[in-house]
């Protein structure tokens, strides 16, 4: 993550942002054919279930998701790794072994685990190894730690599908694991980009994301009042 951007590392950052997005773009189409394609199987019965994804920075992953009608709580925070209650500090380091990940509550009703897998894969470049655009890391790694066995189940699914037909130009390299101890990042990570919207990092990667998102998803946007 950003707090401070020479005119020059503005630029880079935009120029890497512009591209991730081209290549998800280009891909979004295969994305959305095979898992759009294939039948749900998330359990509908149930009034909320959750999802944790690690996609990169969590501020991006938080703005995305907080979007989407069906989705009812989106919080920042850490999984993944062997240090008890980390700080941001610690995890920053790369020594900790956690990602950076936002934990999903959602409603299946209006929302099912395929459509989020489907925005996931979306929204970030699940090519790369430990980084997305200029954050650079293992706690920026791609990663869907579930938390049943059905969600285990089409994660690796997709992921299998999306190589087979080669919807990447790379293989998807996405960390598929059983959740962990999640840590919830200290506040002023929380609800980031709508309290931070005017920051470099906000502008210059947060937003063309979201823009890219909301024209992509514009079916499944939650109805601003």
């Amino acid at each position: 993550m950003i707090y401070s951007l020479s005119k020059m590392t503005k630029i880079i950052v935009i120029l890497l942002s512009l591209f991730v997005l081209q290549l998800n773009l280009n891909a979004e189409n295969n994305i959305m054919e095979i898992i759009e394609s294939a039948p749900s199987t998330t359990n509908k019965g149930s009034s909320s279930d959750t999802a944790t994804f690690g996609a990169g920075c969590f501020w991006c992953v938080e703005a995305i998701y907080q979007q989407l009608d069906g989705v009812l709580s989106v919080t920042s925070g850490y999984m993944g790794g062997s240090v008890v209650n980390p700080s941001y500090e610690d995890v920053c380091t790369g020594e900790t072994g956690h990602a950076e990940v936002c934990r999903i509550v959602y409603d299946p009703k209006k929302i099912t685990f395929d459509e989020l897998l489907e925005v996931f894969w979306s929204s970030h470049d699940p090519t790369t190894l430990n980084r997305q655009g200029s954050d650079i890391g293992t706690q920026y790694r791609s990663v869907i730690f579930y938390h049943t066995q059905k969600q285990k189940e089409l994660a690796e699914k997709y992921k299998k599908k999306l190589n087979a037909e080669h919807a990447f130009e790379k293989p998807v390299i996405t960390e598929i694991s059983a959740e962990k101890e999640f840590y919830k990042a200290e506040n002023y990570h929380q609800n980031y980009f709508n309290d931070n919207s005017n920051k470099p990092y906000c502008q210059f990667v947060i937003r063309p994301k979201l823009d890219k998102f909301e024209k992509i998803f514009k079916s499944k946007i939650k109805m601003k009042h």
